[in-house]
């Protein structure tokens, strides 16, 4: 018999009990939902209440919940979904300095229990995460990766699907850079029905398209004033936890380490990867117009900056 993959999700707020929902559902493996929490019993509570939609569902996935490190031991895949999210008014980057503590502490616990692990990270502000986790856990790079351009190129794709009226089966998007208002929706590598979209959309709406897709996450926020998105952002870790754990190869949108790749220079940035059970299998360097890349690298500039004050606060 094949032993199931072992996930845990750190953090049982809305992101980690929907990603565990969506990977179980998937029957992606066995998972570990934890947190600290001021009512000790909630990730039981949580984990409890997955398990008994199993019959219905017909999944055979365990899923327990625990407030001890010492039940993600030998854990495949972990994703780190804990962190406090954005309130309205409030950036991504504005969580900096909270965020940056509470995912080293997180890191910490990782190295010591799951030191096989691939990480997956998806706490915000993602770009400076992702490399606070690489940093803290020690991991090779390609085991560390973070969760953003799955979930900017779904809200794009749906976008587009909604504009165009036709199925989301057929848009297919691909976008770059950093997760936040610097992000790079690539226009010339986004069809639908493998027809360009710029043959489709005019340039302004286009452009509108793309804005709301940068802003997608502040949409959502100001909609719901007390929460932040969590169904895509759930979706979209699953998926990726899904290509780690069947070895897919699929070909995401991924914050992965880029040192020579693109010319970044050792920092974490949306890119195409090669997603398998090794974690990130290879960097596909794109060609781009002159505007895309002008673009890039003004969010690649972002990300640096970002990284850059992160090391302030925690040294």
């Amino acid at each position: 018999m094949m032993k199931r993959a072992k996930i845990t999700i750190i953090g049982a707020g809305n992101v980690g009990a929907t990603t565990a929902h969506w990977c179980a559902v998937a029957e992606l493996g066995d998972i570990v939902l934890l947190d600290i929490p001021q009512t000790e019993g909630m990730p039981a509570g949580k984990a409890l209440d997955l398990m008994q939609a199993a019959p219905i569902f017909g999944f055979d996935a365990r899923v327990v919940g625990t407030t001890s490190y010492h039940d993600t031991a030998g854990s495949d895949v972990v994703v780190i979904t804990a962190g406090i999210p954005r309130k309205p008014g409030m950036s991504r980057d504005d969580l900096l300095g909270t965020n940056a503590r509470i995912v080293g502490a997180v890191a910490e616990q990782i190295r010591r229990t799951s030191p096989s692990a691939i990480v997956i990270v998806v706490s915000n502000p993602l770009d400076a995460m992702v490399q606070r986790a690489r940093d803290v856990t020690g991991f090779p790079p390609a085991r560390v990766i973070g969760q953003a351009g799955v979930l900017d190129t779904a809200r794009y794709r749906a976008f587009l699907a909604m504009e165009l009226n036709v199925s989301v089966e057929d848009v297919a998007a691909m976008l770059l850079g950093g997760h936040g208002d610097t992000m790079v929706p690539l226009a010339s590598c986004s069809s639908a029905g493998g027809i360009p979209v710029a043959q489709l959309v005019s340039p302004q709406r286009l452009k509108e398209i793309v804005e709301r897709t940068r802003a997608g996450g502040a949409e959502i926020v100001g909609l719901m004033k007390t929460s932040s998105a969590y169904y895509a952002p759930a979706a979209a870790t699953a998926q990726m936890v899904e290509a780690i754990v069947r070895d897919k190869k699929r070909l995401l949108p991924c914050a992965a380490y880029c040192d020579k790749e693109y010319g970044v220079g050792g920092y974490y940035v949306g890119v195409p990867v090669v997603l398998g059970a090794a974690g990130v299998e290879r960097i596909i360097e794109l060609e781009m117009t002159a505007e895309e890349r002008a673009a890039f690298q003004r969010s690649i500039d972002g990300v640096k900056t970002l990284v850059e004050a992160m090391a302030q606060l925690v040294n």
